[in-house]
């Protein structure tokens, strides 16, 4: 299956980085190299786009897709572990960041990867195949508690404890082994209703994030990535999930900075520093255009920050 992926706010995530010819800049997640592409071209010979991606698919494409350029170094890593990957290359400062956490168009719609609540595949949902957690794992071994809270915080779905107390009952019987059989479970509690989501939309969204651990490293990754912002660097992230979106904009609070001293003091005691400012007072959302034509980007938001 062709690697397909329309990269959400192309031009506003472009323009928000600010881009210098001679920078060098991180695109944490390249998926299809769209947004990669876009820097590419507009960075000199002597900049330098550094590309994570924690799919090794994905990185195949990109090095496919931007070989004509030489001032690409792909990483096949998590960019949750930028600290360790710029440490390795020995470079202690970039000049912009961005991550787009959204899943590939291409990751959806490849029933093997067992994203998708359409048609039928492998419990999978492995952004990076060689790590050991599935999907598979999550369903048949979590203890329904587990599952409720999983399916509830992670996927918003009111209808959790159901949910968790049919995927347990049925597990007794057989395993689980594919997305098929999951959506059945699921339609148990939550019937089909015109004009309404797929009823296993929310349920797979949060098996997803739990498999791939998306939320809970999310708010030291962007306060690492402004520490390692040079003065004037920008940081762009896209989130598509209103728990990612939570964690993006707490970090880009707390390292704006505030002063906690009590009202009245001669000078500030308690030593708060800035190290930049939100570019983005409130988060930037697709056009209406975009939305009509790529309707994945619907829930995307993009939050920037500029470091002092």
């Amino acid at each position: 299956m062709e690697f397909n992926h329309k990269s959400v706010m192309l031009t506003e995530c472009i323009d928000g980085l600010n881009i210098k010819p001679d920078g060098i800049y991180v695109d944490g997640t390249m998926g299809g190299a769209g947004h990669s592409k876009e820097i590419a071209n507009r960075i000199s010979k002597n900049g330098l786009l550094i590309g994570i991606d924690r799919d090794e698919e994905a990185i195949s494409v990109a090095k496919e897709r931007l070989k004509e350029f030489e001032n690409v170094k792909y990483i096949h890593d998590n960019h949750d572990n930028l600290e360790n990957i710029l440490n390795n290359l020995e470079i202690p400062k970039v000049d912009g960041i961005l991550l787009d956490l959204g899943v590939s168009s291409y990751q959806l719609d490849e029933r093997d990867r067992g994203f998708s609540y359409i048609g039928n595949g492998i419990l999978d949902m492995r952004m990076d195949k060689t790590q050991v957690l599935t999907a598979k794992t999550v369903v048949n071994t979590y203890s329904e508690e587990e599952l409720a809270r999983i399916i509830f915080e992670y996927g918003e779905e009111k209808f959790s404890r159901p949910i968790a107390k049919k995927i347990v009952e049925h597990r007794k019987e057989k395993q689980i082994e594919t997305t098929e059989e999951l959506v059945s479970i699921i339609e148990e509690v939550i019937k089909r209703r015109k004009g309404e989501g797929h009823p296993a939309k929310r349920t797979f969204q949060a098996i997803r994030i739990e498999v791939n651990n998306e939320i809970k490293p999310l708010y030291d990754t962007i306060i690492t990535s402004i520490n390692r912002l040079k003065s004037g660097g920008r940081l762009c992230v896209l989130t598509f999930h209103s728990l990612e979106d939570r964690a993006v904009k707490n970090a880009f609070t707390d390292s704006v900075g505030k002063c906690t001293c009590p009202p009245g003091l001669p000078y500030c005691m308690c030593g708060a520093k800035s190290k930049g400012k939100i570019i983005t007072k409130k988060p930037i959302l697709p056009s209406i255009e975009e939305m009509e034509e790529n309707p994945r980007s619907k829930s995307a938001k993009l939050r920037i920050f500029e470091r002092a």
